[in-house]
């Protein structure tokens, strides 16, 4: 079954094995806007640090929870919590069914792992979003260092702990480069979009998968500092990878820019839920 999609370098022919269906994709446009939502949020909060005004560096557990006491935050947290579920059901179709047609080769397994992860991280964030919206009483922040050291208790515990921070590494790598090269605009459904609209996605998603980029390389890079010295001081998740931007010479240049990037990238989540590619089935 052929099937002929428009992308950034023309119309280009693959072959569809898998027919997504209407909620599916309903589902996963949801999920690609609260997952901007969230990011957008965090830059928000570390750029007013950055500027100085009342702001903090955090994850996306403190960015969850800051909604809380703001103005129908506990409705915008249900939303998000929904939303993001979306996410999780289009990651493990897109890891079980292949929709973006990755194959099976080495290449593609790795790639459908990854979606595989990728969901039941946002899984967790799904219900950390649900739990604060009920009421759930909990510090802000994370606790990668509380699991590290739990991780590092256990046999092979450095090997899974650096494999991750590996694969965290490699994949803000994979992002920046990503978004510095415009690849991702072979994702959308150009035919549908109009001009301005194409240009605030290129422009935005350029700058936001790149600043994304650099702080998950970043995340990864303490991760395998956490292997090699076997120290869960040195694990830091986004809020600590920011701090760390923040404490370099010019660091609150450097967090601004990045914090600013992270809003863009939410941007890029609005247009990526409207236009991206979802399959064969429906645009």
């Amino acid at each position: 079954m052929e099937l002929t999609r428009s992308r950034a370098g023309g119309a280009v022919a693959e072959k569809a094995s898998y027919e997504t269906k209407p909620w599916i994709r309903r589902m996963g446009r949801a999920g690609y806007m609260a997952q901007g939502f969230v990011f957008g949020l965090i830059g928000i909060l570390a750029f007013m640090t950055a500027i100085g005004a009342g702001g903090e560096t955090t994850d996306t557990k403190g960015a969850l929870q800051s909604l809380k006491g703001m103005p129908l935050g506990e409705v915008l947290l249900w939303l998000i919590g929904i939303g993001l579920f979306g996410y999780v059901i289009w990651s493990f179709v897109k890891a079980i069914k292949d929709p973006e047609n990755k194959g099976k080769d080495t290449k593609g397994i790795v790639t459908r792992i990854g979606y595989g992860i990728t969901g039941i991280i946002y899984a967790s964030i799904a219900f950390t979003a649900i739990k604060t919206a009920l009421g759930s009483s909990g510090s802000g922040g994370s606790n990668e260092q509380s699991m590290s050291a739990q991780m590092l208790s256990h046999p092979f515990g450095k090997w899974i702990i650096g494999i991750v921070g590996l694969i965290t590494l490699g994949y803000g790598v994979y992002e920046f480069i990503t978004g510095y090269k415009e690849k991702f605009m072979s994702d959308f459904n150009l035919s549908d979009m109009k001009p301005k609209e194409i240009k605030a996605t290129r422009r935005s998603g350029k700058i936001g998968l790149i600043a994304r980029g650099i702080v998950l390389a970043m995340v990864g890079f303490f991760l395998i500092q956490t292997a090699v010295t076997a120290d869960p001081d040195k694990t830091k998740g986004l809020d600590g990878a920011l701090a760390e931007l923040s404490n370099q010479p010019y660091g609150h240049w450097l967090l601004g820019a990045v914090a600013l990037g992270l809003i863009l990238y939410g941007i890029y989540g609005i247009f990526r839920g409207r236009y991206v590619y979802m399959g064969y089935g429906g645009k």
